[in-house]
């Protein structure tokens, strides 16, 4: 069992949470586990380095580098193939597959500005990878084919993309969301603006109680997360809520970004990340908060749950919210890995 950590004193973690070793040199930008179709569970990390990092993450909280890729910039998004066999990275204007047995990567994808998103989609009648850019274009793309499926315009630039079959949404600047359908082919399902008055910078589908994608957390920099269902019973079940800021000084609050949201693969429950340095435990339907973790030293950039909901990664590193003349580099980023399945269970009642 994934037990807690027994480093001590050693640990530089005020959560006293396992150290990843060899981590990026620069802020990490996407963090993904393998997924269930993988016996162990591997790590992968992408960074402003241009780096992209894998390692294998043992039960005893032990981690061990497995490989490493550097890409022609930095890396602005990772996801896994439904196999665990390959891993796409999303660098600069393209795409690349990284088939990590052979350890050769090539050119899946390709936009004519930076690519920010990139999700595997696996249906009863097809598979693709789903690419949302900074070119306002969502494009799907079959890794065989240098040309895409099929290419949307969208009315802005994407800023954060979520996909859990058979639903995809995106967030674009001007706070704009569209949620797709997937089933046969990818389709426009429904617009709304965001709930948010300000920009939003992440989002993560969640499921209902029979495991049915049924809405999606949206997180903005203004320190704030909206719960939206796609078709609400009720007008009242969706809400949002403050998260991530702290009392200033003379009774100013500091508002911090959240930078990261995700659902446990289990409970259902959700994990905020922000710039304020603290990760969150929040259980949507009690609508209440589980749990606060220490303040870090640093800004919380990115998170991650293993397929069986038992371990949450999370990466601390310099996000700049405070501008470059708070920027320290003698703070290194870090990743750090938390036995969490008891921590999210749902408030009973």
């Amino acid at each position: 069992m994934f037990g807690q950590s027994s480093l001590g004193s050693t640990s530089t973690n005020r959560m006293n949470d396992f150290e990843v070793v060899a981590p990026p040199e620069d802020s990490v930008s996407a963090l993904e586990f393998s997924p269930a179709t993988v016996q162990q569970n591997f790590l992968i990390a992408g960074s402003w380095d241009s780096s992209v990092r894998c390692w294998e993450v043992e039960q005893t909280g032990k981690t061990v580098p497995k490989s490493m890729k550097t890409m022609g910039g930095p890396v602005l998004d990772v996801c896994w193939s439904d196999d665990g066999t390959k891993v796409f990275i999303a660098s600069e204007k393209q795409v690349k597959i990284w088939d990590l047995a052979s350890d050769q990567q090539m050119q899946v994808a390709a936009h004519e500005a930076p690519v920010k998103t990139c999700h595997w989609i696996k249906s009863s009648n097809y598979t693709c990878l789903m690419t949302g850019s900074w070119d306002k274009t969502l494009k799907f793309w079959d890794a065989r084919s240098p040309n895409p499926m099929l290419a949307i315009n969208l009315p802005e630039r994407c800023y954060c993309a979520d996909v859990d079959y058979p639903m995809a949404v995106v967030g674009t600047a001007g706070r704009g969301l569209i949620i797709y359908s997937l089933e046969n082919s990818p389709t426009e399902f429904k617009r709304q603006e965001s709930p948010l008055k300000y920009q939003h910078r992440t989002i993560s589908i969640f499921r209902d109680k029979k495991k049915a994608p049924t809405g999606y957390a949206l997180g903005s920099i203004e320190g704030r997360v909206g719960i939206q269902y796609v078709n609400p019973l009720n007008p009242k079940d969706n809400f949002t809520f403050k998260c991530h800021r702290s009392s200033g000084s003379a009774g100013f609050q500091d508002i911090y970004a959240v930078n990261d949201i995700a659902f446990h693969p289990i409970h259902g429950t959700l994990v905020t990340v922000g710039s304020d340095g603290t990760f969150s435990f929040w259980d949507k339907d009690a609508r209440t908060k589980l749990k606060s973790s220490e303040i870090m030293d640093q800004s919380i950039t990115k998170r991650s749950f293993n397929a069986n909901g038992q371990i949450f990664a999370y990466a601390v590193g310099p996000a700049w919210s405070k501008g470059h003349e708070y920027f320290n580099p003698t703070k290194k980023p870090q990743i750090f890995l938390r036995s969490c399945y008891e921590d999210l269970k749902p408030r009973t009642t």
